[in-house]
């Protein structure tokens, strides 16, 4: 009752497979390794400071950044 042996993980696949399809599981397995991917090459570029990393922080002619901030207030429900 403790662990499964080689049998039980066959059938689950064999299960699997005849559920989802191969052309769906390779798409579910492209899709990870390229968000694992993407992931690592973030945590590369994690270093950076933002100003290098993106020019979304652009300043603009007054001297100020053209970012928006959203002022907003809570409310406790009651």
């Amino acid at each position: 009752m403790g662990s499964f042996s080689i049998w039980h993980w066959l059938i689950v696949l064999l299960i699997v497979v005849m559920v989802f399809g191969t052309k769906k599981l390779k798409n579910i397995g492209s899709d990870l390794g390229g968000a694992v991917k993407g992931f690592k090459d973030g945590m590369k570029d994690g270093g950076q400071t933002t100003a290098d990393a993106t020019p979304a922080a652009q300043v603009g002619q007054d001297g100020r950044s053209e970012k928006t901030t959203i002022d907003v207030e809570a409310k406790q429900k009651s």
